[in-house]
């Protein structure tokens, strides 16, 4: 259930500034630094699709050396790896400069100085921890629908006749 929207919001995050930033990823990433990032992908894959929001992560690869950086999707998310000698924050405000007049742009990053330049070129930031918020507030709000939307199929269901109730569940059974 993607929310419909005139005007598509991007959503930048700097994602190795928000596995440092959340405390559950933190933890992750002391024992595995790509369990991090794949968790990390996961909860913006899942809130991406729920939000209709664009989501870009942006990863630094600034000191791998001979890195031409790379792009890959992962579950209809962007995620990007810098190319050698460029940082995460270099690439964003790269791109910033390009659109960030233009089109919804939103940064994801605790770093003050990084918000601070995002602010200055057009986008809007938004620290590590009030995204985790947005993110956890969405989760909520879609399971209270679902519920919803659940309860009113059980109050459907028991407007059925009895002789209809049979019929479902024996069709429900022969096709498990």
């Amino acid at each position: 259930m993607k929310k419909k929207s005139k005007i598509r919001e991007y959503l930048f995050v700097d994602g190795y500034n928000i596995i440092n930033s959340w405390e559950i990823l933190k933890a992750k990433a002391q024992i595995s630094l790509e369990e991090a990032r794949i968790e990390l992908l996961e909860i913006l894959s899942e809130y991406q699709h729920y939000s209709g929001i664009v989501i870009i992560v942006v990863f630094d690869a600034h000191q791998v050396k001979g890195n031409s950086g790379t792009r890959e999707d992962y579950k209809g998310l962007k995620v990007i790896y810098t190319k050698e000698n460029e940082t995460a924050d270099n690439y964003i405000e790269r791109v910033l400069d390009d659109i960030g007049r233009i089109k919804r742009v939103r940064v994801a990053t605790s770093d003050w100085m990084e918000q601070q330049i995002v602010l200055s070129r057009g986008g809007t930031r938004i620290s590590a921890r009030e995204l985790e918020v947005e993110i956890y507030n969405e989760k909520r709000m879609m399971k209270m629908k679902r519920k919803s939307i659940n309860q009113k199929n059980d109050i459907q269901i028991g407007k059925l006749d009895e002789k209809t109730i049979i019929k479902l569940k024996d069709w429900f059974e022969s096709e498990g």
